[in-house]
């Protein structure tokens, strides 16, 4: 009997010139969801970087003002397929899944946070540093390959790439994750 994967495994995909369209029709409805509840929203993940393989999965950043109760979330999301995931960082990151197999992830933050800033930090030095995107995408196939059944344990293995390269780029923009004052002006992330 051939071997199946579960919603929950790991697969790296080639990388896939539609997912910038993807994540702008899905931008679009979540804009529309959360009408003016938000205060910008980011492509961000390894579908955000051209040519990096990944898990075919989109992932958005929306930066509010400040949380509404994640219950006021759910009923505005519900609707439109996102499913609240309890987190552990759930206190300085509302995460929520669409799709049984996690087509959209989506990232609520408060605006000018570090939990903000780190996203656009690490997406766009992976952007601006091939070489750097190419060492994580070595990583990630490894990590898929051995882990490819534990998404736990294959997203707790790249911590520690991710936490070197958000420090290198905090680094780049003169931004000190100690005592964190605001994302230097996420315009110039974009």
């Amino acid at each position: 009997m051939p071997e199946t994967k579960s919603n929950d495994d790991v697969v790296i995909v080639e990388y896939d010139p539609r997912w910038p369209a993807a994540y702008q029709a899905e931008a679009a409805l979540i804009a529309q969801t959360l009408g003016h509840n938000h205060i910008e929203m980011h492509h961000v993940g390894s579908t955000a970087v051209p040519g990096l393989s990944a898990k075919p999965t989109i992932d958005i950043l929306v930066a509010v003002a400040h949380f509404a109760p994640v219950e006021e979330y759910d009923c505005r999301l519900a609707p439109i397929g996102y499913q609240h995931g309890s987190h552990e960082n759930d206190a300085v990151r509302l995460f929520f899944r669409k799709g049984a197999a996690h087509s959209h992830h989506l990232h609520i933050v408060e605006h000018g946070s570090w939990e903000h800033c780190r996203h656009l930090l690490f997406r766009d030095y992976l952007r601006t540093h091939p070489e750097t995107a190419q060492e994580y995408e070595r990583l990630k196939r490894r990590l898929a390959d051995q882990f490819g059944e534990d998404r736990a344990t294959y997203t707790a293995s790249k911590a520690d790439f991710i936490f070197s390269v958000i420090a290198a780029a905090a680094q780049e923009h003169s931004v000190n994750p100690e005592g964190f004052g605001g994302c230097p002006g996420s315009e110039g992330l974009e």
